[in-house]
Formats: C-alpha cells, structure tokens, sequence
C-alpha cells in the first residue's frame, strides 16, 4: 500500500514509455480520425479526451483507492454539482439539501423547484438533514460546510437514506480526497470544485463527481456530454500536473490554519471562531472520527465586530489577498458578507490558508487585527 503523497504524484500516469514524458501533454482535439463504426474510446472533444481520461483515473484513485471509482470531470465545480442532481432528479422527487451550503445552492433551489421538484432543507450540525430523508431521492451534504464550518455524520446519514431508498452526494471540496473519503463513508457520488485546493493555484476552473457505480457515472457522463458542460484539456493537464503537490499543499495548508485558529482563540475580538481541527470547535470530536488525521481543511471562518472592522482588517493585510475562493497556495481571505448568499454577520470572515510559513501568517493576522482596532493607536517613533 503507498501513502497518500505517493499516490499524488503517480495517479493516473500512463506506463513508462522511452523518450515519452511521464505526464503527455494536453491534447488539443475537436475530433479524431474514425474510420467505419464509431466504436473507439475517442470519437469527439465533446464525448471524450485522452487528456481527461488520465486526470479522471487519477482522481478515481484518490478518492478510493481501494476500491475502482469511476470519475467525471467538468468545466467547473457547479458543473458538477448540477450534474448529478439534474442527471438523477425528475418532476415530482424531493431533494434533500443543506440550508447552510454554498451560495449557490439557493439559486439551484430555485431551478429544481421550476422543474416540479420539492426541495428540503436543514443545517449540516447535528445531522439535522436526518429528518427529512422520508420519500426523498437524493441527500445532498456538505461536510464540513461553507463558509460556516460545520461537520455531520456522512455514514449514519448515508446509512439512513439508503436505508429509505435515497441516493447521496457529498460535496467534499473543502476536505479534499486527501482529508476525506465520502466514498468509503457510503456516499453514492463524492463531488467537489477542482477550482480550490485540488489544482492549487487560482487558475483553472474545474469540477468532478465520482462514484462506484458505473450506471450513475454514465448517466452523470451523459448529462456532461448533453449540455457541453466539458473541461479544456489545457485545464485537465494543468490539474493533472497540479496533483503532485497536493499531499505537500494539504498538509501546510492545515498545519498553518490549525495554528492561525489557535492564535485568533485568543484575541478578544473574534467571535464565532471555527475551525474542525480546533479541539475546542463543536464539530472536532467528529471530525477526527471521519477526517483523516491532522487533515482538517485549510479554511478558518470568524467574525469580527462589524463590516468597518473587517474591511480594515482586510486592508491592513499583507501576506494575504482579498479574494473569494479558497484551498489555494496563497492565502486569501473575504468578508463573505459583501455576496448576499450566505447567512452571515456583516463582520464574517472567511479565511483560506496557503502554503506560507505559518508564523509569518500568525503574525500578519495579529498585526491587522491591531491595525483594525478602532482604539490601536500607533506610538510615534522617537
């Protein structure tokens, strides 16, 4: 068995080959050559690409590498998402969805409920989604949630809706397949943006869903090749690539933001501190039972005294860049409150942990918070 750094770097690479690179390059295809029936792997750029094929085999080996996984990547994170509801979702099924998820899932409300289904919704904490799994067909969970942290038990809700005839999907963008595996926790699809921490850097779009079950990734691969909704091959190679650093990125990422959420317990300021790796956060005990050791995520949420505030907050930093999105090598933080979507104070953070040198980190936050405190006052210099 290797371990996880290992299989990042060697997932999905074709044999070694003389004089071949280890990782082909993107390939750049509307179509193939198709002499007599169209029986080949490769057909059309909309259908298929060698390019994605070996980045969904090595995400497939990342989510479950005990077990084969069948992978499809998209265009992006909410490619995905839509996906699989509107692949296994007809008029008159009811949904189950997270109240306190992405910002968007109000907007996928809206459309789902256009089309003749019943949409359900309760918080991530306390596996409150529990309760509405009767006649449902599909749970959807989000653990840990976002922007608000909170973790829920995805094998007793997993349990209980197979248990009641209902499919689930988790979205484990802010886990990563290297801090969870919803798959092994008896979820039917993991699904996350590759945006964030899978590729790294702020530069590609990208989505995934995966799963056991071959007839749900068809039908998920065929709602893909339905409404166009592919990657770029340069997107799937730049993500390909971007897989060998994954284990390094999301072991610094966690260790700068579990010791960022230990020196933000202590200032007075910050409220609603949330962390899952934090011994003291609600959602700790559990999520060192279904989240792999000292891989708690690289996102720490809290909440500053108003909006003032946390703009100067915001403005006083330095080794951090004001911006949306998340999992990335340089830090970002926002005040979440500015989209609308989220049911938050105005004060709100969202803060995402890069690959900085922790200390560096710690010590620019606490400087911006100094330098947001209304009463701080700087002594001249003599």
């Amino acid at each position: 068995m290797t371990g996880d750094g290992t299989r990042a770097v060697r997932a999905g690479l074709p044999e070694s080959a003389a004089y071949e690179p280890p990782l082909p390059g993107p390939v750049f295809a509307a179509h193939y050559h198709l002499p007599g029936d169209a029986a080949g792997p490769y057909t059309y750029g909309r259908d298929a690409n060698p390019t994605w094929t070996r980045l969904e085999a090595a995400i497939g080996e990342l989510e479950s590498p005990d077990r084969p996984a069948h992978t499809v990547a998209f265009a992006s994170g909410m490619a995905a998402i839509t996906a699989v509801l509107f692949s296994q979702l007809r008029s008159g099924d009811a949904v189950v969805l997270p109240s306190d998820g992405y910002q968007l899932l109000p907007a996928v409300r809206t459309r789902l409920e256009s089309y003749g289904i019943e949409v359900r919704t309760a918080p991530t904490a306390d596996d409150a989604q529990l309760g509405l799994l009767d006649g449902a067909r599909l749970l959807w969970i989000e653990s840990p949630s976002n922007p608000g942290l909170d973790v829920c038990d995805i094998r007793r809700l997993a349990d209980a809706a197979h248990a009641r005839g209902a499919l689930v999907a988790v979205d484990n963008t802010l886990a990563t397949p290297l801090g969870q595996r919803p798959l092994d926790l008896g979820a039917d699809f993991s699904v996350a943006s590759g945006t964030k921490a899978l590729t790294g850097h702020g530069d590609v779009l990208l989505g995934y869903a995966s799963t056991h079950d071959a007839a749900l990734a068809d039908s998920v691969r065929l709602w893909r090749k339905t409404v166009g909704a592919i990657p770029g091959p340069m997107e799937s190679w730049l993500a390909h690539r971007s897989l060998a650093t994954l284990a390094l990125r999301v072991r610094q990422q966690a260790t700068g933001a579990l010791a960022l959420a230990m020196a933000l317990a202590e200032r007075p300021e910050v409220t609603g501190l949330r962390h899952p790796g934090l011994p003291s956060d609600p959602s700790h005990p559990l999520a060192i039972r279904q989240m792999h050791s000292g891989r708690f995520g690289c996102v720490v949420s809290f909440t500053l005294p108003d909006q003032a505030y946390a703009e100067r907050f915001l403005a006083a930093l330095t080794l951090v860049d004001d911006a949306t999105s998340f999992g990335g090598v340089r830090s970002t933080a926002e005040r979440r409150g500015r989209w609308g979507g989220d049911d938050v104070p105005e004060g709100f953070i969202r803060f995402s942990v890069g690959v900085e040198e922790p200390e560096d980190l710690v010590a620019d936050v606490l400087r911006a918070l100094d330098a947001a405190n209304p009463d701080h006052h700087v002594r001249p210099v003599a």
